[in-house]
């Protein structure tokens, strides 16, 4: 079983084999944890993705699927793009949310991750409430983080840490 930790800060600043990134379909960079990412990670990260545009993933890379990439000017060795569902209030897309932890973690396995940082996937401005994601990140990686040794929810804000730090005990 994986040791989770918990850290208020940036992920881009976070040391780890693998920062998973909460990017959109497009795999070219927006806006917050994504933004941030390609940003800080620098060109080679852009490059890497628009080739797994070109080849693997010509519509985009799914919701709850994941991808690897090279991490560029980070300080890992990957970074794993994820696609976050938008929250409904109408549709119970819970699975999906789940699916990103899973598959993120299936892909650092398969690379052979053993530290992986996760930031915490949709409740941005995909509007996923902060409790909620907590809960399913939490139990989600839980029950799937066998496959690497330490897994780290890096937190932007006080709310969001308290929310994981709840769901953790």
């Amino acid at each position: 079983m994986a040791t989770i930790r918990l850290v208020q800060g940036d992920i881009t600043s976070e040391s780890a084999d693998a920062i998973v990134n909460a990017a959109n379909s497009s795999l070219l960079g927006g806006g917050g944890v994504d933004g941030a990412i390609h940003r800080r990670g620098g060109p080679a990260i852009l490059a890497e993705c628009r080739r797994l545009r070109e080849t693997d993933y010509p519509a985009g890379l799914p919701t709850g699927q994941a991808v690897a990439s090279t991490a560029g000017d980070l300080n890992a060795r990957w970074v794993i793009h994820t696609v976050g569902p938008v929250w409904s209030q109408s549709e119970d897309r819970s699975a999906l949310l789940a699916s990103c932890y899973r598959e993120s973690l299936r892909v650092a396995g398969e690379l052979g991750a053993s530290t992986v940082v996760f930031p915490a996937i949709s409740t941005g401005v995909y509007g996923w409430p902060m409790d909620d994601g907590a809960r399913i990140a939490i139990e989600t990686v839980r029950s799937f983080a066998h496959v690497v040794e330490e897994v780290r929810f890096v937190l932007f804000d006080a709310h969001g840490y308290r929310a994981f730090e709840t769901a953790l005990s």
